[in-house]
């Protein structure tokens, strides 16, 4: 039997229908934080894109690439906004724990973007 609207194969068990689902190579890839997050939120709120994504084979890729733009978006954020926050290296070395809190200020603020850009959308 064959489901036309997903393209799943399945097998007759009995009298029920297991889907074939195998897993891709880029299941064995780990995921980050941010894809752990994402998964989450998919599994609470957003239960028929989750499912979706987990039949068609999609999920783990879909986890990753979250993941990765999280990453790279983070690594252009916190250098702009510790540049307005005028966190430099001059502070860095005269006032060591001023420029950590700005530092994690920056990073929260970046952070709170992207959650709201990319894991909670």
């Amino acid at each position: 039997m064959r489901d036309q609207r997903i393209n799943l194969t399945y097998t007759p068990c009995g009298d029920y229908q297991i889907p074939n689902i195998l897993f891709s190579v880029a299941a064995t890839e780990n995921i980050g934080k941010y894809g752990r997050m994402r998964k989450k939120y998919l599994q609470e709120h957003r239960s028929d894109l989750y499912n979706r994504l987990v039949l068609t084979e999609k999920l783990q890729e879909h986890l990753l690439e979250i993941d990765q733009t999280a990453h790279q978006r983070l690594e252009q954020m916190i250098p702009a906004l510790a540049t307005a926050a005028r966190a430099t290296e001059e502070l860095k070395s005269t006032d060591p724990l001023q420029w950590v809190g700005l530092m994690n200020a920056c990073k929260a603020q970046a952070e709170e973007v992207v959650m709201n850009e990319l894991i909670y959308n």
